[in-house]
């Protein structure tokens, strides 16, 4: 990723489930469930993912290294679930303990104009004078702000984009994976999707003017023109602006998007698409 480009300084405040992972195994028993190089990080917050063992995404995470023990971060995902998979698998032989589960406040400076993965965060105790100040400070987001920033961003949310059915090489979450380590939870299919180039859909925000529809009842099927003659995505996200435009995510399927070809909502009429920031389909 690029240097951050000069633009206007926001800082991304939120609070997030968290566990620790303690023990000598500990790195190993991460590596091999997750997406990232766990063994040499040190010291350092890396960002990760959870798979299932056939490629579907599950889980965003940071992984935050310190000398006595690793923190997972939930960005995205069912912390109980993650949690009882992990204990789960750990064998007795293991020297990997799981806490339980706490709140973490994680704070990252961002902006507009570059992904989110570029700054690495800090976390801050509800008692630090840091907190305090950042939680007060004005360009700090608001909960509307933030979710406008992460739709931009294509930050994939819970039975939104993580469905059941999107891997995170559709979501734009390639560099999250690292190809060269040993195995981990659905290694066998991202490689056989990077090798062969299968992508079969791309995720990208969409916009369009609201026509008053009920959000409730909304038909989520994206076609390639007004008479609907044939299917060519699908909403995954929605958000309503003060402007009264609609944002969102869609994932949309490869052999369209090069069409140049305006898209069709049952609801929202034409929309336009756009590369997210913050996905690797720059």
């Amino acid at each position: 990723m690029s240097k951050i480009k000069e633009n206007k300084e926001q800082f991304w405040l939120e609070k997030f489930d968290c566990f620790s992972v303690t023990g000598k195994d500990s790195k190993r028993f991460l590596n091999g469930i997750t997406t990232g190089n766990i063994v040499d990080l040190n010291n350092k917050v890396l960002k990760s993912c959870w798979l299932s063992p056939n490629g579907i995404l599950k889980s965003l995470l940071e992984i935050n290294c310190s000398e006595k023990e690793l923190k997972v971060i939930v960005l995205v995902g069912n912390t109980s679930e993650i949690r009882k998979y992990f204990n789960d698998i750990i064998f007795p032989s293991d020297d990997v303990s799981l806490s339980d589960s706490f709140s973490i406040n994680r704070l990252q400076q961002v902006d507009d104009m570059n992904s989110w993965r570029i700054t690495q965060p800090i976390f801050l105790k509800n008692e630090d004078k840091k907190y305090d100040f950042y939680k007060n400070n004005p360009n700090s987001m608001n909960t509307n702000d933030l979710q406008l920033w992460k739709i931009n961003q294509a930050i994939p949310s819970l039975n939104s984009e993580i469905n059941g059915k999107n891997n995170p090489l559709e979501l734009g979450l390639t560099d999250l994976i690292d190809f060269n380590k040993g195995c981990y939870l659905g290694q066998e299919t991202m490689s056989k999707i990077k090798n062969v180039s299968s992508l079969k859909q791309e995720i990208r925000v969409w916009t369009a003017k609201d026509k008053d529809v009920n959000l409730e009842s909304v038909n989520k099927i994206l076609f390639n023109n007004q008479n609907k003659e044939k299917s060519v995505g699908y909403i995954t996200s929605i958000y309503v602006l003060e402007s009264r435009i609609i944002k969102g995510l869609a994932m949309i399927k490869r052999k369209y998007l090069d069409k140049g070809n305006p898209f069709f909502s049952d609801n929202f009429g034409q929309i336009s698409l756009e590369k997210s920031v913050g996905s690797t389909f720059l």
